[in-house]
């Protein structure tokens, strides 16, 4: 393996798991946020609205960085390779 797609690998390996820790931190974000307001809502329908909210921002957002991280996977040669020349571009002109 080249040095280069060394280098692909580890700005991949952070990207994802940024990706899965921004995850995770929205999950508890929105359930703490869900449990905190639940008592100040004493309705049945606007609870069911509120988990029904809740649960659209969980799974799109989730699904969606999934989908993001399967596309960098298949070109990340191409976009992690293009952000690596440009660092060393940068590190070259100082």
């Amino acid at each position: 393996m080249s040095d280069l797609d060394q280098r692909i690998e580890a700005m991949f390996r952070r990207d994802k798991l940024g990706a899965w820790l921004l995850v995770v931190l929205l999950w508890i974000t929105v359930l703490a946020v869900l449990f905190l307001t639940w008592p100040y809502v004493p309705e049945a329908g606007v609870r069911v609205l509120l988990v029904i909210g809740a649960l659209a921002v969980l799974i799109f957002n989730t699904a969606s960085i999934a989908a993001m991280l399967s596309h960098y996977a298949a070109d990340k040669q191409f976009i992690y390779g293009l952000d690596i020349r440009a660092l060393d571009a940068m590190k070259a002109r100082k």
